[in-house]
């Protein structure tokens, strides 16, 4: 099968996704996956969704991304590629499973039992769309050629172990980090409440540690994220909310809160759901010194405008581009070099 018919099996999917006389069975999708996965509400399955059609899916983007590289129509020897996907947010795994597939190799994806309604979905869509792409679901990857997985820190000694004699791209646990100047406006503090709070915070890409000037005042931001407090409602988002705010009360820790959203001063980069740490930095040589230390556990860092070098700007953390590869890892080079 061609390249060309490959990113066409992708674009058409796109297509089927984004066409209205499709919501309804997407809609159904949703709600089945927020059945299987609490954490998975129907209107992040949906903005999932819709983000792979934006910013995955589109044709122009495809040509470009894939045109970056030399990939053949097919490998002089297809390999096949296990895939262990996270399920931490709404169809995560759907970007290495596409990369496996356009590089020309076969994805042997083992499905996170968090995310298999929307993940399987989606295959099966792909597979009707063209039935001979190289895509396969598998409880067990012990035949596989090489390996990408992507787990948590205990996981990943695991799977370093197991695959050792295998190529692989084995991920850890990362975070994402937000730096602010003092500069910012109301708009920019709403869309780095997006970064903390889209997923409920989940995801790698979501904001759990801030970077900021001495005496930083909070009260700007609190009052321009108000709007973001409909993220209380969800139980399980306000059962961790509850816990994590009795432990600062508790303990007597210094925190702010404005009732659905923490803010505590830490030095450590993860944070628990419904709180987001901060740490203060004196001037830029400093700032930078911080995140030098720490950047082997930083998915992505976000800044008013992008002013830091290597940042993306406010709101933009959860809307990756094909080409944002996880942990900095070209994943379609190291395909490509099998």
């Amino acid at each position: 099968m061609t390249l060309q018919a490959r990113i066409k099996a992708f674009t058409d999917l796109g297509w089927y996704l984004n066409s209205p006389e499709n919501q309804d069975e997407i809609e159904q999708w949703a709600d089945q996956a927020s059945h299987q996965n609490n954490w998975f509400t129907i209107e992040n399955t949906k903005k999932s969704l819709r983000s792979i059609v934006d910013y995955y899916l589109n044709s122009d983007l495809l040509i470009y991304w894939t045109g970056l590289y030399e990939i053949p129509d097919s490998p002089e020897k297809v390999k096949n590629i296990g895939v262990i996907m996270a399920g931490n947010i709404p169809a995560v795994g759907f970007h290495d499973m596409m990369t496996v597939v356009l590089s020309g190799h076969t994805c042997v994806a083992k499905i996170s039992s968090q995310d298999s309604f929307l993940m399987l979905k989606l295959i099966e869509k792909l597979l009707k769309i063209n039935p001979n792409l190289k895509i396969q679901v598998a409880d067990k990857l012990n035949e596989v050629d090489a390996l990408i997985a992507t787990g948590s820190d205990n996981s990943a000694k695991y799977f370093e172990y197991y695959f050792k004699a295998k190529p692989h791209i084995i991920r850890k646990n990362r975070t994402s980090i937000a730096i602010l100047s003092g500069k910012e406006t109301e708009e920019d503090f709403f869309n780095v409440g997006l970064d903390m709070t889209d997923y409920f915070g989940l995801g790698c890409r979501n904001v759990s540690k801030i970077f900021l000037p001495e005496n930083y005042d909070f009260t700007k931001f609190y009052d321009s994220i108000e709007s973001l407090g409909d993220i209380f409602y969800h139980n399980k988002y306000k059962n961790n909310y509850d816990y994590n705010k009795s432990i600062f009360l508790v303990n007597m820790m210094p925190h702010y809160d404005n009732g659905f959203l923490i803010v505590a001063p830490s030095e450590a980069l993860v944070s628990p759901i419904s709180v987001i740490f901060y740490e203060e930095y004196k001037n830029k040589a400093d700032l930078i010194n911080k995140i030098e230390e720490n950047k082997d556990k930083i998915q992505c860092i976000v800044s008013k405008n992008s002013w830091f070098t290597g940042s993306l700007n406010f709101g933009d953390a959860q809307k990756p581009k094909l080409w944002d590869y996880a942990d900095g890892i070209d994943t379609m080079t190291f395909l490509l070099n099998l």
